[in-house]
């Protein structure tokens, strides 16, 4: 039997929203203010979303067990098949030693902390954030930020920061283009509005990430490498989105963002080497003839060509799999190979989405993929196999760290299995809905609150794809109730999709589990929740500007 979802069970709609919103209120403020651990916290908020689901929304038991299993399953492939399968590289890259060389050559370039994390949070992450997406540029910078020394809470709060301006780009443009599938608007319009938006926070983002973690002073020694960074980023953002459409923006973005970064270190280097407090020894002697610091000399080695070929080679090993992962072309010639698809007992097409979320009653699709070949999880597991086995790594060793990572990250995959139901539950119930209905209900203030309906789509999700889906439709119906262009308005949910991605569960999990902080996940999400709502703001201020006053800038 079919089961219509019903946006305002409680008769009113901010009652109902109030309501709605309980569980996610629950799971954060018990992972910030309570000290629970992340997969308590996250199996707590599953069962009052599913008691709201049922109790609340009218949901039938069994389709909203379905859905909870619906979303565990989803949690664990392809998101947490990918998490697993970096700390697996990055655990290869610790034990060989080869991390110690990757830390010497950026030491080496840089041994200011405020340009390792622009070079490493912002740029390098930008890039695995185009291929693959995900967690994966969050996991992967934060485990390269520990090895270079920073500490566990700042090297997963930089991270998250950093991962913000390419993620409506990410893994290959997937966001931009799945939200032109659900919405019917055209894609290139999408990408180009998005990359209208965007680059400005681009060019914010290396200031407000050094800002973060050196004040304003040290971001203020810093700011020529900030401003090289950024425009570098966002130049090519803006130029390829409008030009060539979304799939290449992140990746020639980043890589432009690195190269021009590094040639402009080759010629300038901030006036003093800046450290954390407990690296810092006194300023040298004025006078002395030795550079001035503010932190301990790094004492990096110096290596060959090759020694740091080989250090970076897991690395590279990396970009290359999840690059050729990421193509469609790929993606379609292995799901030929192996792709069964199952449709969701109980749930697919029995749940019909309704007027106003919807144009009209439709059915909601719910279906499994099991896309072992083409999942990028497998692109890294394979980069992990790869470079073990060229640094000379046995099988019967390759297996024991395998065997060792996904110990060290069973809890991780279990939060992030629960945070999926969750928001599952929270998607196929229509209680998200009843919270985008909310902020939808904004009258003439909606282009300011339209980027917030992204961001909580993303903070429930976890994915500015799947954000785009839970409120793609519903950003272009509220758009034209109030004379709004829908253009706008669904380009604004992936862009203010993007600042959420810092203080989703899942981001945070995996923050967590590549700093080894399990069980301190309250204290990452305190360390970046302002920064998400800030940046949030600042994303509804720019597009309440351009519905307004700079209406020439929407393309048509």
């Amino acid at each position: 039997m079919t089961w219509t979802q019903a946006y305002t069970p409680l008769g009113n709609l901010y009652l109902s929203a109030l309501v709605a919103a309980i569980p996610v209120v629950v799971l954060l403020g018990a992972l910030a203010f309570f000290h629970v651990k992340a997969h308590v916290a996250a199996l707590l908020g599953l069962l009052l979303a599913l008691g709201i689901a049922v109790g609340v929304y009218g949901m039938p038991l069994r389709m909203a067990g379905a859905t909870a299993a619906y979303g565990a399953a989803f949690g664990l492939l392809p998101i947490g098949w990918i998490i697993l399968n970096a700390i697996f590289i990055y655990d290869i890259t610790v034990k060989t030693g080869k991390f110690e060389v990757v830390k010497d050559t950026i030491g080496g370039l840089a041994g200011d902390r405020r340009i390792q994390v622009l070079l490493i949070a912002f740029a390098f992450g930008a890039f695995i954030e185009g291929a693959a997406g995900f967690g994966t540029p969050v996991a992967i910078s934060a485990a390269m930020l520990i090895g270079l020394g920073f500490k566990p809470l700042p090297a997963a709060g930089l991270a998250l920061i950093g991962n913000t301006a390419p993620v409506a780009y990410g893994a290959l443009g997937t966001p931009i283009i799945t939200l032109a599938k659900v919405t019917g608007l055209n894609e290139g319009l999408l990408s180009a509005m998005t990359g209208r938006q965007l680059p400005l926070f681009s060019l914010i983002v290396p200031f407000w990430l050094v800002w973060a973690m050196a004040g304003f002073r040290g971001m203020l020694g810093v700011w020529p490498a900030c401003l090289v960074a950024g425009v570098a980023f966002a130049v090519p953002q803006f130029l390829v989105s409008n030009l060539l459409g979304p799939n290449l923006v992140d990746i020639i973005a980043a890589a432009s963002c690195i190269v021009v970064t590094y040639l402009f270190l080759k010629l300038w280097q901030p006036k003093e080497e800046w450290r954390f407090e407990d690296e810092r020894e006194p300023l040298v002697v004025a006078g002395s003839g030795l550079r001035p610091s503010v932190g301990a000399a790094a004492a990096f080695r110096k290596h060959s060509f090759g020694e740091a070929f080989m250090g970076w080679m897991p690395w590279l090993v990396l970009s290359v799999f999840v690059f050729i992962w990421g193509l469609p072309s790929v993606k379609t010639w292995l799901n030929g190979l192996f792709n069964p698809t199952y449709d969701v007992p109980f749930l697919h097409n029995l749940v019909l989405k309704a007027p106003p979320v919807a144009a009209k009653v439709h059915p909601e699709a719910a279906k499994f993929s099991l896309n072992l070949l083409s999942a990028t999880g497998t692109g890294l597991f394979l980069a992990g196999v790869v470079a073990g086995l060229w640094l000379r790594l046995g099988p019967a060793e390759l297996v024991r760290t395998y065997l060792k990572t996904l110990k060290r990250v069973r809890f991780s995959l279990l939060t992030i299995a629960a945070m999926l139901a969750l928001g599952f539950t929270t998607r196929y119930s229509g209680s998200d809905s009843t919270m985008g209905l909310a902020f939808a209900s904004t009258g003439v203030l909606f282009p300011f609150f339209s980027p917030l309906l992204g961001w909580l789509g993303v903070a429930l999700t976890g994915s500015d794809t799947s954000s785009n889906v839970l409120f793609g439709n519903l950003q272009v119906v509220s758009a034209q109730q109030i004379g709004m262009n829908p253009i706008l308005a669904a380009a604004s949910n992936s862009s203010g999709g993007v600042m959420g991605k810092m203080i989703d569960a899942q981001s945070i999990v995996v923050a967590s589990v590549a700093t080894g902080q399990d069980g301190h996940e309250g204290s990452i999400l305190r360390y970046v929740f302002w920064h998400s709502l800030a940046l949030a703001c600042l994303v509804g201020v720019v597009v309440l500007l351009q519905a307004y006053v700079f209406t020439g800038m929407i393309p048509r």
